[in-house]
């Protein structure tokens, strides 16, 4: 299912969900940093960069795009953390990792809404989420939970509600 809206495409899954699709993306392998971008509706809180997969786009693709757009970023995409399901929003977000390989000066989100970007460690990330996506919080701790366990195996897609 397909709805219009001003500048973009809305995908929806056969469940009616929205599919979308994000990247925490990291520093180094160590993957002790992540970068948070602000949020276009409350510009002093923090999110996970993302958004919506687009018609006959693969969203690893989505990811990386979005992450350009909203973080000014550039990096090597690594292993998808799975597929998680926002029930209270009605979307369905595949979160990927990227290594993050240079960081633009300025980029789209900066330049048109102001967006600002920052590195913090998972447990201050984790803490700036839980004011305003605290849904997004179940992306650090597959991420932490995925490198403890396997760290060069790439994990099924799993699907956790939130």
């Amino acid at each position: 299912m397909v709805k219009e809206k001003p500048n973009s495409t809305r995908i929806y899954d056969k469940d009616g969900y929205r599919r979308r699709a994000a990247c925490i993306c990291v520093r180094s392998d160590a993957e002790a940093e992540v970068l948070l971008v602000t949020s276009s509706r409350r510009p002093e809180l923090w999110i996970v960069p993302g958004g919506g997969v687009e018609p006959e786009e693969e969203p690893s693709v989505t990811a990386v795009r979005e992450v350009l757009e909203e973080a000014g970023v550039i990096g090597k995409l690594g292993r998808c953390l799975g597929v998680f399901e926002n029930t209270e929003h009605m979307h369905r977000t595949e979160v990927f990792v990227m290594t993050v390989t240079e960081e633009l000066e300025e980029w789209e989100d900066s330049r048109t809404i102001g967006r600002k970007r920052q590195w913090f460690s998972i447990d201050d990330a984790l803490a700036q989420l839980a004011l305003h996506k605290p849904t997004q919080r179940h992306y650090l701790q597959q991420l932490r939970h995925s490198k403890n366990s396997t760290s060069s195996s790439p994990l099924p897609s799993p699907t956790s509600s939130s």
